[in-house]
């Protein structure tokens, strides 16, 4: 759990279960200085149009920051906010496989991000991604993927004060219990 007053968050679901939505509403609630941390890379129309919608989204309550990769170090050297959130996970994770990460070191990567959420000075809430439910995934790389980000919810969770789960747009709490909609 986080070591003190403020809380690190894990808001975990399927596409479209109303995540990040829920993150940014959360986020609002917990300070006036916060920051949005975007793990997105904008590799084609789609993507970029989907970050600017996004960024829309958003409007001027976050400080938006670009960390693709070096998403620890971004969050050790963040100051002067009260929360951050992270948006996502799993494309950080995705990121650093598609870039050659060898699952070990990515693994590594996902212990240091937990130590640095462990020890901030601002709330945390970290969007990501559940891909453990469905299909087997065909692809040696997308089954390095599917467990990669597996073991980071794990590591993750156990730090975590809070989690929510966001299914077919339902939104609950499980951390900390009893179970309750959330959204």
């Amino acid at each position: 759990m986080g070591s003190n007053a403020n809380r690190i968050v894990l808001v975990g679901g399927g596409v479209r279960s109303g995540k990040s939505a829920f993150a940014l509403a959360y986020g609002r609630k917990l300070g006036a200085r916060r920051a949005f941390v975007a793990t997105a890379t904008p590799l084609d129309d789609e993507m970029r149009a989907r970050i600017v919608r996004h960024q829309g989204e958003r409007g001027g309550d976050f400080t938006t920051i670009e960390a693709a990769i070096a998403l620890p170090r971004t969050l050790a050297e963040l100051t002067e906010v009260d929360v951050a959130v992270v948006d996502c996970l799993t494309l950080w994770l995705s990121n650093l496989l598609v870039g050659g990460g060898a699952p070990d070191a990515i693994a590594g990567q996902v212990d240091e991000l937990a130590g640095v959420l462990a020890a901030r000075r601002f709330h945390a809430i970290v969007v990501t991604n559940e891909v453990g439910m469905g299909v087997v995934p065909q692809t040696a790389l997308g089954r390095a993927f599917r467990d990669i980000a597996g073991l980071a919810h794990q590591r993750l969770g156990r730090v975590a004060d809070e989690i929510f789960v966001g299914a077919m747009g339902l939104g609950l709490r499980v951390v900390p219990g009893p179970v309750e909609r959330a959204w």
